[in-house]
C-alpha cells in the first residue's frame, strides 16, 4: 500500500511567492499542498484546521511573525514541521537562527536574483531538497517505529550499554587526539549545540566544525555555540593557531583546512572551488586533518543531507583515525552519516547524546566507550 502524500502549507505575505511556490511544488512527488495563509496568526488557524505534516514559513510577516508562531507551536507541542523562508540580509541571521534553535526542521534563503527565471532557480534548488530530505526523513521514522532494529547498521558493529554502536575491529593505534573534526548540515546548529555543550572543559584537542551555512550566520552560531559549551567557540580567521580546547567554526561561504604554519599549527580560510557544492566543505577539512594529523585525529559526521564528508572520512581512515557517525533515529537527515555506515567507515555510530562522551573517552586516549 502506497503512502499517502506529505501535506504541505504555505505561509507568506507575499500573495506572488505563495502562488509561485507552489507552482513550483505540484512538481515534487510525494507532496500535496493542501493551503496557504498571509500571516502567523492564519497560519496557526489552518495548521489546527489542516493538520498539513510540513509548513514552509515566512519570517517576517504582519500581525504574527514566524517566530511567534514556532513558539506557539512548541507550547502546543504540535508534531507538524516548519522550513523557515528569510531573506538575504545580516538583520535576519540571528532570527534565522532562533527558529533553528526553537525546533524548526531548516532553513532556505529567498532568492536575491533580479531575474524571476533565475530566482526560481535558485528558490527550487534550495527549498525542493530540503523538502524531499524531509520526505524521506519522516518515511524512515515511520518504518524505525513500525519495527525497531535489535542493533544498529553498520559491518562488525555491536550495541553498547548507552545504545550506540561500536565497530569490533580495530587497527591497534591508540594515539593522543590533537584535533577532533565534525561535520554537519541540516539539523547541524541543534545537534552542534547538544555535542559541545557536553564536552569537558579540559579536552585536550582543538575542535574544527564544517558547519553548511550562508556567510551571514556563522558568526552568529559560533556566538551561540559559545554561550553553551565549556570551550571558547570562535569563528575561524585565517592564520589562527590551532590550539587544544579551542572550537574553530569555518566561515559560510569559504573553506577551511589546517596547514603547517612555522613550529605549530593553523587554520586556512580560502576561497577555493566548492566541494559536492558546499562551501565550506566537510570533506576539504577532512582531507587536510587527514594529511597532517593522521591517527591523531578524530572524525565526527552529524546530521545533514547528502554525501559530503565520506571522502574525507575515508581518507581519515586510511590515515587511521578514528570516525564517528551520528545514528539514524537521532539525525534530522539520516544522509551525510549514513554514508559512512553503510560503507563501514564509522568506528562508532552513536545516538547524538551519547557523542560527546566518546568524543572525550576517544581524547583521553581510550578507545573502550
Amino acid at each position: 500500500m502506497s503512502q499517502p502524500p506529505i501535506r504541505v502549507l504555505l505561509v507568506d505575505d507575499s500573495a506572488m511567492f505563495r502562488v509561485s511556490t507552489w507552482r513550483l511544488l505540484e512538481e515534487v512527488k510525494d507532496i500535496e499542498v493542501v493551503g496557504t495563509a498571509n500571516n502567523g496568526r492564519k497560519a496557526l488557524e489552518a495548521i489546527d484546521e489542516l493538520k498539513p505534516d510540513l509548513v514552509t514559513l515566512d519570517l517576517e510577516m504582519p500581525e504574527m511573525d514566524g517566530l511567534e508562531v514556532l513558539r506557539q507551536l512548541r507550547r502546543r507541542n504540535s508534531p507538524v514541521a516548519v522550513i523557515m523562508l528569510s531573506a538575504h540580509t545580516s538583520d535576519t541571521s540571528n532570527a534565522t537562527k532562533a527558529a533553528l534553535e526553537l525546533g524548526a526542521f531548516d532553513f532556505v534563503l529567498k532568492p536575491k536574483a533580479t531575474d524571476p527565471y533565475e530566482a526560481e532557480k535558485q528558490f527550487r534548488e534550495s527549498l525542493v531538497p530540503r523538502i524531499q530530505a524531509f520526505v524521506r526523513r519522516k518515511k524512515v521514522r515511520e518504518l524505525l517505529w513500525k519495527d525497531q532494529p535489535s542493533s544498529p547498521q553498520g559491518s562488525g558493529a555491536m550495541a553498547s550499554k548507552d545504545g550506540s554502536a561500536v565497530t569490533t575491529t580495530d587497527d591497534g593505534g591508540d594515539f593522543p587526539i590533537d584535533v577532533v573534526a565534525i561535520g554537519a548540515s541540516t539539523g547541524g546548529p541543534e545537534a552542534l549545540a547538544t555535542v559541545l555543550a557536553d564536552l569537558p572543559s579540559d579536552l585536550e584537542a582543538a575542535v574544527l566544525i564544517v558547519q553548511h551555512m550562508p556567510s551571514m550566520f556563522t558568526a552568529s552560531l559560533a556566538n551561540d555555540l559559545n554561550h553553551v559549551c565549556p570551550l571558547q567557540v570562535v569563528e575561524a580567521t585565517d592564520g589562527q593557531p590551532v590550539v587544544p580546547g579551542k572550537v574553530f567554526v569555518a566561515p559560510g561561504g569559504r573553506q577551511m583546512k589546517v596547514v603547517p604554519g612555522g613550529d605549530q599549527i593553523v587554520v586556512e580560510i580560502n576561497d577555493d572551488p566548492p566541494e559536492r557544492d558546499c562551501r565550506p566543505s566537510v570533506d576539504y577539512l577532512f582531507r587536510s586533518v587527514a594529511l597532517l594529523h593522521g591517527p591523531r585525529a578524530l572524525g565526527v559526521v552529524l546530521t545533514g543531507m547528502g554525501e559530503d564528508g565520506t571522502l574525507g572520512s575515508q581518507l581519515m581512515k586510511r590515515y587511521r583515525a578514528k570516525i564517528i557517525a551520528q545514528d539514524e533515529a537521532t539525525c534530522v537527515v539520516y544522509g551525510m552519516s549514513r554514508r559512512l555506515v553503510e560503507e563501514g567507515i564509522a568506528d562508532i555510530v552513536a545516538p547524538l547524546d551519547a557523542i560527546p562522551r566518546h568524543i572525550a573517552s576517544l581524547c583521553k586516549r581510550s578507545i573502550t566507550v
